[in-house]
């Protein structure tokens, strides 16, 4: 016998979670997690940090419009975004600064005097930055968490350890059989399998959008001195990394982004080598040992922007995939939207600024 819901969201990452939390007000809802915990993959490991620049200008609506949120929620604690630049980059550094300031985001321009209070030991070639006070701490689990227990109290059901192996497209939408043998019918599928997004459309015969996985490593560091920790979230303008305190010890990510299988992701030897050494160009900072070190998947589209909407191949498929880095920061606005797509409901004041049409397959298609 099959279970019959209006709704399946295959992934109970944030993505999912989310999605169900917004839709199960309203709709019978399964949420289909193939690990047997959800969030095991990109939510678990994830450093997440809320800042408006971060994901570029067409990501920073769906970040500003998560603000209120996620702070009234109280899931973010304050902590200050720094990007630095050379002397050679000033004029780069003004353009990010006004292309931002523009928009609405609250950035400013610093002196090295003023990094050097923020950044002690900051080498030399480091001349000018670009700090937003709001920029902010996101307590990940405590989010997931939150949106997995709205889900459940609204009748989601939630079945771990049940990775789709059949999709069949049906006269009334879609018979799902897991590997352990569980089966369910559903009106709404929903893709939120994050870097095993594209494998699931497959399954379902819809053509994929050419989801990338890639690859994201980070390390937990002694260093000397200890960070404060009042230190911001640290960018190089460039992109080659960012580090920030935490608890004592420094989380500092290359910022490598090396296409990888859907898989378990590990962090290998060479970027976590290649992660101190860019740490060590940057600070006059001592690394006594590596602590800690992992990695994490995100998965992002071929413009780098999320996939929200029916798929034009078949108006029964919903996509809620391609988050890259940034699925946690822009995880309230996006899940709102995405129920207001599903359910043929109104935008509201937190949508209502974001532009649909920019992050609809239609664009692949």
């Amino acid at each position: 016998m099959s279970e019959h819901f209006r709704i399946a969201i295959i992934g109970a990452g944030m993505a999912g979670a989310s999605l169900a939390a917004e839709t199960s007000v309203k709709d019978s809802v399964v949420l289909l997690e193939a690990e047997d915990r959800p969030g095991y993959h990109a939510t678990g490991r994830s450093a997440a940090f809320w800042t408006e620049s971060y994901g570029g200008p067409l990501i920073q609506p769906l970040t500003s419009a998560s603000g209120s949120f996620l702070r009234d929620g109280g899931f973010l604690k304050d902590r200050g975004g720094l990007t630095m630049a050379r002397s050679d980059q000033e004029e780069a550094l003004e353009e990010f600064v006004h292309e931002f300031s523009t928009a609405g985001v609250q950035i400013e321009w610093l002196t090295r005097a003023q990094m050097e209070k923020l950044v002690p030991g900051l080498k030399s070639q480091w001349k000018y930055a670009a700090y937003e006070r709001d920029c902010s701490d996101i307590d990940v689990g405590a989010l997931h968490q939150h949106y997995l227990k709205q889900a459940k109290e609204q009748g989601t059901e939630l079945h771990c350890q049940s990775q789709v192996s059949s999709i069949t497209r049906t006269s009334r939408g879609w018979a799902l059989e897991t590997l352990g043998g569980e089966r369910f019918t559903c009106e709404v599928l929903v893709n939120a399998a994050g870097a095993w997004a594209d494998k699931v459309a497959g399954l379902a015969g819809i053509t994929p959008i050419g989801i990338t996985p890639l690859r994201r490593t980070m390390v937990q560091l002694s260093v000397d001195p200890a960070p404060s920790p009042d230190l911001p979230l640290t960018f190089d303008l460039d992109g080659l990394f960012y580090f920030k305190p935490e608890n004592g010890s420094l989380w500092l990510s290359p910022h490598d982004e090396t296409p990888s299988e859907p898989t378990d992701a590990a962090a290998e030897e060479m970027d976590v080598a290649i992660a101190i050494d860019r740490l060590e160009q940057a600070v006059d900072w001592t690394v006594e040992r590596v602590e800690h070190r992992w990695a994490g998947l995100r998965s992002f589209t071929k413009d780098r922007l999320p996939v929200y909407g029916f798929d034009p191949e078949d108006s029964a498929f919903f996509w809620f995939a391609g988050q890259g880095g940034f699925g946690i920061q822009t995880a309230p606005a996006a899940a709102r939207l995405g129920g207001q797509l599903i359910q043929g409901r109104s935008r509201d004041h937190m949508t209502r600024n974001l532009a649909p049409d920019l992050y609809s397959p239609q664009r692949f298609r």
